[in-house]
């Protein structure tokens, strides 16, 4: 049984930067193996799985190594194929069930909302392998559920970053959030993402980050409303809007390849 796949960009309006995703809307259920296999194939950083329910959609996210609980991009090239394939009416909200709850995801425009839950960090004393890995001096640590936090002195600093990856892959987290105010006009915060235990040694732009880097920010910043920078080498804007324990992520998507699965 052959299976139509779409690729997107999401978090950008141009093809060949911000993140890319496969997507894959499914007519019946598939076993895990097959979606894993699928997304190792695929080799990004996340291919996404959709199938119809009669309240909305289930999604679930693979990296080309493992299942993931929750990912923004995946989530947001997902719900693009949904409006442009026809899935979805145009002003219809996408009602997405996931290891992380319910997701719901809205379009006005060019833009997508997608309403997830915030994942805040908490001070930890930092692993020394961390520091070494990084190579960096941070002005503060933190961790949630799945990622380090680590803000440092400045934009520069974030870009420059060429971390030992093996040392962070042995970390026993998801991925490294590295995060500092923005020096770029039109921009508050920037970041970068390192998941080589996710199987994804940089991700572009990630989503799932910025349910972490909302509440951090908005407490030092005192905006409700930012504007975030990930600074990887493809790039991406993610607008985030914190409203108590959810945040909404805005991004925009395009799509850049379809493709039919054989195997």
């Amino acid at each position: 049984m052959s299976q139509r796949f779409t690729q997107v960009d999401a978090f950008t309006p141009t093809p060949f930067a911000g993140n890319p995703a496969a997507v894959c809307v499914l007519d019946t259920p598939r076993e895990r193996a097959w979606m894993q296999h699928v997304a190792t194939e695929m080799n990004l950083s996340e291919t996404a799985f959709l199938l119809r329910r009669h309240d909305g959609y289930s999604l679930r996210w693979f990296t080309p190594a493992v299942e993931v609980e929750l990912c923004g991009h995946a989530t947001l090239a997902a719900c693009h194929v949904l409006w442009e394939d026809g899935h979805l009416a145009p002003g219809e909200e996408a009602l997405l069930h996931t290891a992380s709850g319910v997701l719901t995801a809205t379009r006005q425009g060019e833009w997508i909302s997608l309403d997830f839950p915030t994942r805040p960090e908490r001070p930890v004393e930092p692993p020394p392998e961390l520091i070494r890995a990084l190579a960096v001096e941070p002005v503060y640590v933190g961790k949630n559920v799945y990622d380090y936090l680590v803000q440092v002195a400045d934009e520069a600093t974030v870009r420059a970053l060429d971390p030992d990856q093996l040392t962070l892959k042995r970390l026993g987290v998801r991925g490294v959030i590295v995060t500092a105010v923005a020096s770029t006009p039109g921009f508050d915060f920037v970041s970068r993402f390192f998941a080589p235990g996710a199987g994804v040694d940089e991700d572009p732009v990630t989503g799932s980050a910025h349910c972490c880097l909302g509440p951090f920010w908005q407490e030092r910043l005192g905006k409700p409303e930012l504007v975030a920078y990930q600074a990887s080498r493809r790039g991406g804007t993610v607008r985030v809007r914190v409203a108590g324990d959810r945040v909404v992520l805005g991004g925009q998507a395009v799509t850049v390849a379809r493709g039919e699965i054989l195997a």
